[in-house]
């Protein structure tokens, strides 16, 4: 049997393009001689759909928008399998069901339900989905086969050892005869996730001897990131067709021979992240409607960064640097940005802030009198920065992009309604120690271009600074990034002690102690913050969900 794998990227809720991109791209497996076109996961719906799920109307227009494929469909010799939300048996305690379709000859032939609703990190599917009580192998072109949802096929015995369900919807799809195995996902995308979905469907291949057709989501949906990579793999867990990653793409796998087409190329893991947050950016950018980004320029490494992503994402064209020189601002600071814009070829603005600071200042004078300076004059500067970059947002209809990186977000350096102004954090989840190896990574896909590294050296070697105040540097306020980057990943996430942070890292638990609280305590300013793209396994956002007000403390 030859199956065409479909990667599309969809958008969430507009089902009539997504259902045009299902029928685009059933002709296209079909002209190549495709005998199945197999479809993600909620495919037609978009994923995750959260609340959409819960509207009449939503469940209503996806069922007709199914059927209208279906109609359509009939001229294509081809069988599709799509994914989308359907209605629940009558009396269900929830109303709708993650649910695979099989269309022939224009009818919907087979549909097959979820079973196992992941309920952990970003997912919520227990609360949206009723769980399948049960599954029945389907019988496409004359093949007996399983059809699984992402998740089903995520608890095979031989490589967790831990299993999260009790039920193992492959292992009882092959115990009804199945012959092979096809399963379509959104499974959102970070750092060594592509390697793990391919070692536990080695695992399926090596305990059931059967080949598998592993169908995959690409593109950006809010902070979510989905890679594509789709692939076969033959029944000895040989890769014998891979798509191209993080780019919609369509490959053929042929069963009875067990070749396909392969349009994988190597990436490094932060090279893969780079090509993530660069997607995310783009897909957010575009699914929100915007056309033109704005970018606060200080000359440092994280604007820099962020820039250059925009550009990949977008096109210079429609990315606007803004410089804001205030009081404390370094020389460098604009020459610096003026040359990261020049490189990258966008638009660049200098919009002073000193005599809005300084008239602030004269405002807020009779009730400070007495007090020392503090942070609130240093916080001053970053609230007129991000009214000046909200100004220019309302004025131009341009999203703004904030700079903020992971380790400052996790620790509160950074200002409510300051920098941390604007629609999407495009590096939240990065760490400041990762954002250097990602500006190096970001510069070099340039010169493999043939074009100048649009980061300058001096961005990339001179020593970090919020300047806010005269001579500042983060060493001030933080330890060395590459200290602080250690702690953090240990306590946000694989969630250890601050003993076992400090054992494990030979760092001094006072310091342990005092990061941890510093996290612990600005939970408030990281639920105010703008939606950020997920890259690592454990992400500020929707996949970590602390109470704000509370008293347990490490």
């Amino acid at each position: 049997m030859r199956i065409a794998l479909a990667q599309i990227n969809n958008t969430v809720g507009d089902l009539s393009a997504n259902a045009a991109k299902i029928l685009d791209y059933a002709r296209q497996g079909a002209s190549r001689g495709a005998q199945v076109v197999a479809f993600p996961e909620l495919a037609l719906t978009g994923y995750p759909p959260r609340d959409l799920v819960e509207k009449h109307s939503f469940l209503d227009r996806t069922e007709e928008a199914l059927n209208n494929i279906a109609a359509e469909s009939a001229g294509i010799d081809a069988t599709l399998i799509v994914g989308y939300v359907g209605r629940a048996p009558e009396n269900s305690a929830i109303r709708s069901q993650n649910a695979a379709a099989v269309i022939e000859n224009g009818k919907i032939v087979f549909r097959q339900c979820k079973m196992l609703l992941p309920n952990y990190d970003v997912f919520d599917e227990a609360r949206y989905f009723q769980a399948a009580a049960s599954q029945s192998i389907s019988i496409i072109r004359g093949t007996r086969v399983a059809l699984v949802i992402c998740e089903d096929a995520w608890n095979d015995k031989q490589y967790w050892e831990r299993l999260r369900y009790s039920r193992d919807p492959i292992e009882e799809q092959v115990n009804q005869g199945a012959e092979l195995i096809i399963s379509i996902n959104a499974s959102p995308w970070n750092i060594g996730k592509r390697q793990q979905r391919k070692d536990i469907f080695q695992a399926v291949t090596q305990r059931f001897g059967l080949p598998v057709v592993y169908v995959q989501m690409v593109g950006g949906n809010d902070q979510l990131v989905f890679d594509g990579s789709s692939f076969a793999m033959t029944s000895a867990g040989v890769v014998a067709a891979e798509a191209r990653a993080f780019e919609e793409d369509l490959i053929l796998f042929d069963t009875s021979t067990g070749k396909g087409d392969n349009h994988s190329y190597d990436l490094r893991p932060e090279e893969a992240a780079y090509e993530a947050l660069v997607l995310g950016t783009r897909d957010y950018i575009r699914k929100c409607g915007f056309r033109s980004v704005l970018v606060g320029l200080s000359g440092g490494i994280d604007s820099a960064l962020v820039a250059t992503i925009a550009v990949d994402a977008v096109g210079k064209e429609n990315v606007t640097g803004v410089g804001m020189p205030g009081p404390y601002s370094s020389g460098h600071s604009i020459t610096d940005a003026r040359d990261l814009a020049r490189r990258l070829g966008i638009r660049f603005e200098i919009v002073p802030i000193k005599a809005g600071y300084e008239a602030m200042l004269a405002t807020l004078d009779p009730l400070f009198t007495g007090y020392n300076p503090d942070t609130t004059e240093e916080n001053l500067q970053s609230r007129l920065r991000g009214m000046v970059l909200m100004a220019l947002s309302n004025k131009f209809g341009s999203l703004v992009l904030t700079t903020g990186n992971k380790s400052e977000i996790a620790v509160g350096y950074c200002t409510l309604y300051g920098d941390m102004c604007g629609g999407l954090s495009v590096i939240s989840d990065v760490p400041k120690t990762m954002v250097y190896r990602l500006a190096r990574i970001a510069n070099s896909r340039y010169e493999r271009r043939g074009l100048a590294a649009p980061i300058p050296e001096s961005t990339l070697t001179k020593p970090p600074s919020a300047e806010l105040r005269p001579g500042q540097k983060d060493t001030d306020s933080l330890p060395e990034y590459d200290v602080l980057d250690a702690i953090l990943e240990g306590y946000i996430e694989r969630y250890q002690s601050v003993p076992e942070i400090a054992a494990e890292k030979g760092i001094p638990e006072t310091l342990v102690r005092d990061i941890v609280r510093k996290v612990d305590r600005n939970e408030y300013k990281r639920q105010q913050a703008a939606p950020g793209l997920r890259i690592t396994r454990k992400a500020f956002g929707v996949g970590r969900r602390f109470p704000i007000a509370h008293r347990f403390t490490e």
